[in-house]
């Protein structure tokens, strides 16, 4: 997707619309949502306004991917685990603060170095300093596709996207859970939830195709099977029944340290694939100071009796007893 969009120029928002319309097709087709128990307003409102929360996470994530690369954009979702902080100051946890802003303080450490270009080869000090020859054994420069766009130093204001891209996701995730708790049906209602979204993308999308045929600029959509399929399969399907099997049965949720290592040596992988402009030091140095914020931001009453430590910010705003703040 990162490579479509570079190469074609396209709209981000008819991009994500043009994936998410088959997506909820093939979301009804499954779940029927109309069928089986009768659903209450207490659950279906939730999820359409959930869908708008959806249509903005899709929308921010794909600018921040257009803008700021595939692994500042993926690691910058884990920006969800601030809602642990959120938490600890809502509900009164005021003399574990210091422990949830010092967790948020190396979240935003580790976004400054993805956003100066720590994780990439061309402008990583360990790449510079020791690891050339590594380097060249990883990827070749001269068959390298990343130098023909090669990623740039950012400023955290560039950041800024990805990052609120991330808040909402875990945000969504939140409301999604609240709403249900049993497996069917929450799959009904997150069936209604993307459709929804793709019915508040379609302004969106028909504004971008309109003021794009009317200027100089690229304004089709050039169709590529892989860009348009690997999104609507892998980042729109696949990904919803994958995050619930490893959330039920692995005990491993989004915004976990655990998850962020099983992310991130998948992104290891990928990037030394696709050959794309890395640096594995750079980007372990990352990911080891976001692991800790994460564990920190999400962390409550560690170091006594009866402590509890929550894997993500979804826990620990489903463990309070009293509602969410509207």
């Amino acid at each position: 997707m990162y490579r479509y969009l570079i190469q074609t120029g396209s709209s981000v928002g008819l991009f994500i619309f043009c994936c998410l319309l088959p997506s909820s097709l093939l979301f009804l087709a499954m779940q029927k949502p109309w069928k089986g128990r009768p659903l209450s307003n207490q659950q279906v409102v939730p999820s359409i306004i959930n869908g708008v929360i959806t249509a903005l996470y899709f929308s921010m994530w794909g600018k921040g991917l257009k803008s700021c690369g595939p692994v500042r954009t993926i690691l910058a979702e884990y920006a969800g685990a601030v809602l642990g902080v959120l938490s600890a100051a809502l509900y009164g946890q005021g003399k574990h603060l210091w422990k949830k802003v010092g967790g948020l303080v190396a979240m935003m450490l580790s976004f400054y170095l993805l956003s100066r270009g720590w994780a990439m080869g061309t402008h990583s000090p360990f790449d510079i300093l020791f690891c050339s020859k590594l380097n060249l054994k990883l990827r070749s420069k001269e068959n390298l596709d990343a130098e023909a766009h090669p990623e740039e130093i950012l400023g955290m204001k560039d950041m800024i996207v990805p990052i609120i891209a991330g808040i909402l996701s875990a945000l969504r995730r939140v409301i999604a859970r609240r709403v249900s708790l049993k497996n069917q049906l929450k799959r009904r209602l997150h069936a209604i939830t993307i459709t929804s979204a793709t019915c508040f993308l379609f302004p969106v999308a028909m504004w971008d195709f309109i003021t794009g045929s009317t200027s100089d600029s690229t304004s089709q959509l050039p169709f590529s099977a892989w860009a348009f399929g690997s999104f609507i399969l892998f980042g729109v399907i696949l990904v919803f029944y994958v995050d619930s099997i490893a959330e039920e049965r692995l005990h491993m949720v989004f915004s976990s340290p655990r998850h962020l290592m099983v992310a991130g040596g998948c992104m290891i992988i990928l990037e030394i694939f696709y050959q794309m402009d890395f640096s594995l030091p750079g980007f372990l140095l990352c990911c080891i100071i976001l692991g800790f914020g994460i564990y920190e931001a999400t962390a409550l009453e560690r170091g006594k009796k009866g402590t509890q430590h929550f894997d993500s910010p979804e826990e620990m705003l489903d463990d309070m007893k009293s509602p969410l703040p509207t």
